[in-house]
């Protein structure tokens, strides 16, 4: 069986589960506020190694790379652009060595920190040369499949969508991060979910969804039933790696409150409502990830 066959067959056997939060998972083993992630898993890669593995210990059947901003875009901003490939290979291959033979390694491609023209500077051509880049460092080492997200423009996922796909094929999925307005949902840049759904279900992609954005946990709820309305009728796994609920400011830091078995409870409601890959954003933690598995896993 191929690895684009075997990823692809175990997102349509029911619940999937990703894991949580990364960056504070690296923080709460020394790593510093403001630097680049990415060059840990050069630099200190055995802190990266026990996020994954306190993950798939806590019940996740996948694990997201230690890659989501490792485009050489977002790279640029550390004086790290020319080791993108490096670094996404290094990540790529630290997942794969935590989760072994038996579960799956989701390399992670999150959105550039640019837009495109004309509301930005940035050239289609160099974002997808940048995706490229990425996309292949990830594939090189080891990844099932890759993950798309916390994308507000359609368009910047189209083309990450195209620079994977010049470089291998194996199953994508994509994630957007919504905020409410007014009785529905959009991302930053004014997309809805059934706007989504339109746009990209025609593209090869096997899933979608959403995580991150600024939504309480009714709110991620509520989100799911509309992406399932989306969706209905379409070959796509949905997606849901809610924040762990909102949080609340202490001084200039983002506190989350929500305990892991509140958090269970919404991402039950969240499945029941349809979505069968589930995971967290902001705030989870491997309790809140091991709470959740072990109530909608029974």
């Amino acid at each position: 069986m191929s690895i684009k066959t075997r990823l692809t067959q175990r997102l349509r056997q029911g619940v999937f589960f990703l894991d949580g939060a990364m960056g504070t998972q690296l923080f709460a083993r020394g790593a510093r506020q403001g630097q680049c992630l990415e060059l840990l898993n050069i630099e200190r890669p055995e802190i990266v190694f026990e996020v994954h593995r306190s993950y798939l210990e806590a019940g996740s059947d996948a694990v997201l790379t230690n890659s989501f901003g490792g485009n050489r875009i977002s790279l640029q901003r550390h004086g790290a652009a020319g080791r993108a490939e490096e670094l996404n290979r290094a990540a790529a291959k630290l997942a794969r060595r935590a989760v072994g033979c038996s579960g799956h390694v989701l390399g992670d491609i999150g959105p550039c920190g640019d837009f495109l023209e004309p509301l930005g500077s940035l050239k289609r051509a160099d974002l997808i040369a940048a995706f490229t880049e990425q996309a292949r460092g990830l594939a090189e080492g080891g990844v099932d499949g890759f993950i798309i997200e916390t994308m507000t423009a359609v368009e910047e996922i189209e083309v990450a969508i195209e620079a994977v796909k010049g470089v291998c094929d194996l199953p994508i999925l994509v994630s957007l991060a919504f905020d409410s307005a007014g009785n529905g949902f959009r991302t930053m840049m004014g997309v809805a979910p059934s706007q989504a759904v339109e746009r990209l279900a025609g593209l090869g992609i096997a899933a979608i969804g959403f995580n991150c954005g600024t939504l309480d946990m009714d709110g991620y709820v509520r989100l799911a039933g509309e992406f399932a309305e989306a969706v209905r009728g379409k070959e796509l796994a949905l997606l849901a790696e809610p924040n762990a609920g909102r949080p609340t400011l202490e001084g200039e830091r983002a506190v989350y409150t929500l305990t892991p078995d509140a958090f269970a409870g919404a991402l039950k409601e969240i499945n029941e409502a349809g979505a069968m890959a589930l995971g967290g954003c902001c705030g989870t933690t491997p309790e809140h990830i091991a709470a959740a598995a072990q109530l909608i896993k029974k």
